[in-house]
């Protein structure tokens, strides 16, 4: 039975982007499902003159789709409540404590509150140390505090910035969001271990060759170029949604799947993490930048000729790189990672790649190898799971095929299932952690990240490219060939990367 959760949200930027494309029909959907409903109120603020009409006519336009019907909505939309708002101006936070004191009585909130940072983490500590000196953190119910990424811009900047909150908030009450530990099949990987004895007990290095992790997007940096191009593809995905996938591949079984113990056996996956030296980083990581290309006929521009982007930048849209894991189950394994913009189509997997049988009794030539078993875990678009295992060939000889034994999630399941942000603001709501990173898992991040960028910052050569529309650079497939390895996932072939 679903229990009403009694909650002031302050939305710092509620103006902006995240909160009207993600936050505001997420929240539409924890009323929906009575998660709030009568006893919660939400104070959006940023530096627009809006007035809470318009505020709510906003929040409307941003649920259209989702709406059961008009009253239903301008129901939901009643809670909402603007101030237009100044971060450094403490007046401002004076005003807004009159606000939120007078919700609190209003919708018999309990001291209940959530502060939710969705602008720049330039303005975190400053917002953080506001909210404590202004009386705007609670001494009746909770208060938590849910920030975005990126956190920090290295492990010093993120560091300074960690220590600033914690002056107000303890690290339980700190919920740093990455979206992707909200997504379906993310969540689904300690279940498909842990639940599964087959699976788990040849999850090592006995049984598995090596492990691959593709983000793919189609997209280029699109309006993002100012702030990507200070970013690039290291920090803004492999510091955070990359790494975060790896803990979950590589760390031990928790004694029981509380947050506490799940967050610990993460954190020492990624302290096993081998932080490379400036020699292992030239061997183990690549980096690129999209040229023109093409993509379903389409004229695609070079990553240097996007809107504020520098002409010379060096900035990388693509990294490929293999990660080792220096503990005992994982000696010898690598994980291998890709991720870029405008590649040849939008999709997050992971491919367990599985050791191959000792000998082919299939072939008359003993050096010819069997194809190898590969678990795939598709996390978006597609969600579900796959096992690609060797059968007999219909016929009469002994030949084999590969065949996929193959589950999806249906459509009408994909459009029922909760979207990231509403599993994630609702674990918030119940005081769950499982799904948020704790500081010793972004200073382990930003650590072996640092490494990278240190030696990448030193050199100023151009950056290999690779057209618009194909996997990424040659240098992306030589880093698993050298291994004797390829990438299991190529969405086209050879050929057609060729003619791109």
């Amino acid at each position: 039975m679903t229990t009403e959760q009694n909650v002031l949200f302050t939305i710092f930027g509620g103006t902006g982007d995240l909160a009207k494309r993600k936050l505001y029909p997420s929240l539409y959907r924890l009323y929906k499902k009575g998660i709030i409903k009568e006893q919660f109120a939400v104070i959006g603020t940023a530096r627009r003159e809006w007035t809470d009409d318009h505020y709510r006519e906003i929040i409307i336009e941003t649920i259209k789709d989702l709406i059961v019907s008009e009253e239903d909505a301008i129901e939901f939309a009643s809670h909402f409540y603007y101030q237009s708002h100044n971060v450094n101006d403490s007046e401002h936070y004076v005003s807004l404590k009159v606000l939120a004191e007078k919700l609190e009585a209003r919708y018999h909130i309990k001291g209940n509150r959530l502060h939710y940072l969705a602008m720049s983490p330039d303005f975190f500590g400053t917002i953080t140390q506001q909210l404590n000196e202004q009386g705007l953190v609670s001494d009746t119910g909770f208060n938590r505090l849910i920030i975005e990424k990126p956190f920090g811009h290295d492990y010093e900047t993120a560091n300074i910035l960690n220590e600033q909150i914690r002056e107000v908030f303890d690290e339980n009450q700190i919920f740093r969001i990455d979206h992707y530990l909200g997504k379906e099949m993310v969540q689904n990987i300690s279940t498909v271990r842990f639940a599964n004895n087959m699976i788990e007990s040849m999850w090592n290095n006995r049984y598995i060759d090596n492990i691959q992790i593709t983000l793919s997007e189609a997209l280029g940096v699109e309006e993002r170029g100012g702030y990507y191009d200070k970013s690039g593809a290291l920090r803004d995905m492999v510091q955070n949604h990359i790494l975060q996938v790896v803990s979950l591949l590589a760390m031990e079984p928790p004694a029981k799947l509380s947050d506490i113990d799940i967050r610990n056996e993460k954190i020492k996956a990624l302290r096993a993490v081998r932080v490379f030296t400036p020699e292992e980083v030239k061997e183990n990581f690549v980096r690129a930048q999209y040229d023109v290309g093409s993509n379903d006929d389409i004229l695609l521009n070079k990553y240097q000729n996007e809107l504020n982007v520098a002409e010379d930048s060096l900035t990388e849209t693509f990294v490929a790189g293999k990660i080792l894991i220096d503990t005992f189950r994982w000696k010898g394994v690598p994980f291998y990672i890709r991720t870029g913009k405008r590649l040849s189509e939008k999709g997050t997997q992971i491919n367990i790649v599985f050791k191959n049988v000792p000998l082919n009794l299939f072939s008359e030539d003993a050096e010819e190898k069997l194809p190898s078993n590969v678990l795939t875990i598709f996390i978006q678009p597609t969600e579900g799971i796959s096992l690609q295992i060797n059968t007999k060939k219909t016929g009469i000889d002994l030949e084999t095929e590969t065949f996929d034994l193959m589950h999806q999630h249906s459509a009408e399941t994909l459009a029922n299932s909760p979207e990231a942000y509403e599993k994630l603001i609702f674990d918030c709501l119940n005081g769950d952690a499982t799904n948020f990173t704790h500081w010793d898992e972004v200073a382990s991040s930003w650590r072996f990240v640092d490494a990278i960028r240190k030696v990448w910052d030193q050199d100023k050569t151009n950056l290999p490219s690779y057209p618009s529309g194909s996997m990424g650079p040659a240098e992306s497939d030589a880093l698993l060939a050298k291994d004797g390895f390829y990438w299991y996932w190529n969405p086209i072939s050879p050929d057609e990367n060729e003619k791109k």
